[in-house]
C-alpha cells in the first residue's frame, strides 16, 4: 500500500486520476491540492465520486505532500517544474501529467511552452513515461514525465514502422482528431457547446506543442531525424482521440506481422485484425489504445489508425500504468475497466 498525493484535482485528468486511484487496492489517497476550492469537500464538486472519496481539497502548502509515497501533478504547464525539486529531495516519487519535463531539449522546451524553465538540472533525469518503450527505466525513476494524449496515440501508431526501419521517416503525416475534453476544464469559447457542437475544425496547423514531443519521440525509434506533419482537429465529442497516420512504405513487409509481433505482450495495445477500423468509442473510459494497420490499394503508403482515450492512456490511465511500474505492482492493476458503451 502506498500512500498518494494529486496537485491539481478540480480538472479533467485530476478527477479521472481519483476515479482509477479510488478503484486501487494498493492506493490510500492521503491529499488533493486545490487553491481555489480549499476546505471544500472532493464530493461536493464531484458527485460521481460520492462514496469513494471522503478528502476535502486542501492547500499545497498545507497537504503534507512530503510525506506521500508518490506525488502526482495534474496542473497546467510550468506547475510541476517549480515544486519537483523540493519532492524528489525528500524522497517523493512524482508523476507530472503536464509538459514540464517531456522534452530534453530545455531551449526547444522554452520555445514552445513561452515561459523559463525553473528546474532544468531535473529534465535530463526524467523518464519519458511511454511504458511500450521506457518499461525498464520507469520502473527506477524519480520522476516521470507522464506522455501527452497526441503524442500517445501517434507514436505507438509509428513506433513498429519506424523500429523495423520500413517507412520512410523524413515524410511522415499524423492526422489527429480529439474530444473537447483535450482543451481542459475552462471556460473558452470555443470550447462553448454552442461553437464546438454541429462543427469540426484544424487548430495549430502552423505548430502546436504537441510537435516536438512527438518528432523526439519518433526520432528515437527511427535512430535518425524525422519530418512530421502533425494537424489537431477538434470534434464535437467529449473525449476519445483518432489518428490517422500516414508513411511512405521501402520495402515489402507483413505489416500486420509486424504490429502483432511489436505489441504481443503490452496489456494496453490492441492490434486489431486486418481490415478493421477503430472507434473512438470502442476505448471510451479505458487505459486501451486499439490500433489498424492497412496499406490502400497494395501501395506503398501505409496508413495506421491509431485510437485512445484522451482522458485515460491519453492521460491519468498512463500516469496509473506508470505509477504501477514505480512501486512494483501488476502492471494492469487498477486498469483493467472495459470501455463504456455507448
Amino acid at each position: 500500500m502506498i500512500t498518494v498525493g494529486i496537485v491539481g484535482g478540480t480538472g479533467y485528468t485530476g478527477v479521472e486520476l481519483l476515479r482509477l486511484l479510488a478503484q486501487h487496492p494498493e492506493v490510500r489517497l492521503q491529499a488533493i491540492t486545490s487553491r481555489k476550492e480549499a476546505g471544500q469537500a472532493v464530493d461536493t464538486l464531484f458527485p460521481s465520486l460520492r462514496g469513494h472519496v471522503d478528502l476535502a481539497f486542501s492547500l499545497p502548502e498545507q497537504a503534507g505532500l512530503e510525506r506521500c509515497d508518490l506525488v502526482f501533478f495534474a496542473t497546467p504547464n510550468g506547475v510541476a517544474m517549480e515544486q519537483a525539486r523540493t519532492l524528489v529531495d525528500a524522497g517523493v516519487r512524482v508523476i507530472d501529467l503536464a509538459a514540464d519535463f517531456r522534452i530534453k531539449d530545455v531551449a526547444l522546451w522554452e520555445k514552445w511552452y513561452g515561459m523559463k524553465h525553473a528546474c532544468p538540472e531535473l529534465v535530463a533525469e526524467a523518464v519519458y513515461g511511454l511504458p511500450e518503450v521506457n518499461r525498464k527505466a520507469i520502473r527506477e525513476a524519480r520522476l516521470v514525465a507522464n506522455p501527452g494524449c497526441y503524442p500517445t496515440a501517434v507514436q505507438l501508431g509509428f513506433l513498429p514502422l519506424l523500429e523495423a526501419g520500413l517507412v520512410d521517416p523524413a515524410h511522415l503525416i499524423a492526422d489527429s482528431k480529439s474530444g473537447v475534453s483535450g482543451a481542459g476544464r475552462k471556460a473558452e469559447t470555443h470550447i462553448l457547446f454552442a461553437e464546438a457542437g454541429d462543427n469540426f475544425k484544424a487548430y495549430g496547423v502552423a505548430g502546436h506543442r504537441h510537435h516536438p514531443e512527438i518528432r523526439q519521440g519518433l526520432q528515437a525509434a527511427s535512430g535518425q531525424a524525422v519530418g512530421l506533419t502533425f494537424v489537431p482537429h477538434l470534434v464535437p465529442m467529449i473525449r476519445g482521440i483518432h489518428a490517422t497516420l500516414y508513411a511512405t512504405l521501402r520495402q515489402e513487409a507483413n505489416l500486420q506481422a509486424l504490429f502483432e509481433a511489436r505489441y504481443a505482450n503490452e496489456p494496453f495495445v490492441d492490434v486489431l485484425p486486418a481490415g478493421s477500423q477503430p472507434d473512438t468509442r470502442s476505448v471510451r473510459a479505458s487505459n486501451l489504445c486499439r490500433i489498424a494497420v492497412h496499406r490502400p490499394q497494395g501501395g506503398d503508403t501505409v496508413v495506421v489508425l491509431s485510437v485512445i482515450d484522451n482522458l485515460v492512456k491519453g492521460a491519468a490511465g498512463q500516469a496509473v500504468q506508470n505509477m504501477n511500474l514505480m512501486f512494483g505492482f501488476p502492471e494492469t492493476l487498477g486498469l483493467t475497466q472495459v470501455p463504456v458503451l455507448p
